[in-house]
């Protein structure tokens, strides 16, 4: 099946990663019901990128979404299908040669700062989403997810899609089977390790390397015991409230707000 793409955001941003690529916007189509403003506005752009764009009634639009998740069927008068997303995303990037990329860089005295972000067990696709747009915004530029216990398919997810708001489209991801082993090679190049959980360094505390890697765990379990080892430092985020902890979306958000404040002041 297509990948059936609803909220404006999302539609939008994947829309604009069409421009000037053909093959993409071919294997695209928009969908539209009495279009607002705002749905206007997306079809112009749609046609502009050479995406074929169709008026059908809102009736037709209920029955395409039928069968995803609550949240993407309020498609608010727009569908976006893409054919090509079955085959993967264009920003998905193969995790070694990622690495052997960032050390040609270093090599070569182009280093700048670099920040990576490991996802271990964030399994609810709306933290994933939100957590993709926090890295989209802070410069993070790798984001890695294990190929289990994770949405591992992030160009085929709906929820993901919306919940990032389209950054699902930019961040580069790569997907690998061992976490801890991609850890540490990342600490082979350089990079310190960072474990987001409670009791550890306050972030007003510490500074963060110009190479920093953040692995923010599951909200059930946390990090792997094993990944856990590989951290050098274990960060934690200063509270007051009644309740245990922060959603790991917010979490992950506020750490990546950090970690790019003091690479811009520095």
């Amino acid at each position: 099946m297509p990948l059936l793409l609803t909220g404006f955001h999302a539609v939008e941003e994947r829309v604009r990663a069409a421009f000037g690529d053909s093959v993409a916007a071919s294997q695209m189509q928009i969908f539209f019901s009495n279009p607002g403003p705002r749905v206007k506005k997306i079809v112009e752009e749609a046609r502009g990128a050479k995406i074929r764009c169709s008026q059908v009634s809102k009736a037709e639009l209920d029955q395409m979404v039928r069968a995803l998740p609550e949240l993407s069927r309020d498609h608010r008068g727009l569908v976006l299908q893409d054919e090509g997303a079955r085959g993967g995303s264009g920003n998905s990037v193969n995790f070694d040669a990622w690495l052997e990329e960032f050390k040609a860089k270093v090599a070569a005295g182009k280093n700048a700062r670099d920040t990576v972000l490991i996802l271990d067990s964030v399994t609810d696709p709306h933290n994933t989403g939100a957590i993709l747009r926090s890295a989209d915004q802070f410069g993070v530029s790798l984001v890695i997810i294990p190929e289990r216990r994770s949405q591992s398919d992030i160009s085929s997810n709906e929820i993901i899609a919306r919940s990032s708001a389209g950054a699902a489209s930019y961040v580069p991801v790569a997907v690998v089977p061992n976490l801890v082993r991609a850890a540490r090679l990342l600490k082979e190049c350089g990079f310190w390790i960072y474990g987001a959980d409670a009791g550890g360094t306050e972030i007003q505390d510490g500074t963060f390397a110009e190479n920093s890697c953040l692995i923010m765990g599951s909200e059930g379990s946390g990090i792997a015991r094993l990944l856990r080892e590989e951290c050098d430092t274990i960060v934690s985020i200063p509270t007051c409230g009644r309740i245990d902890s922060l959603n790991v979306s917010v979490a992950a958000g506020v750490l990546l707000y950090e970690i790019y404040r003091q690479s811009v002041k520095n």
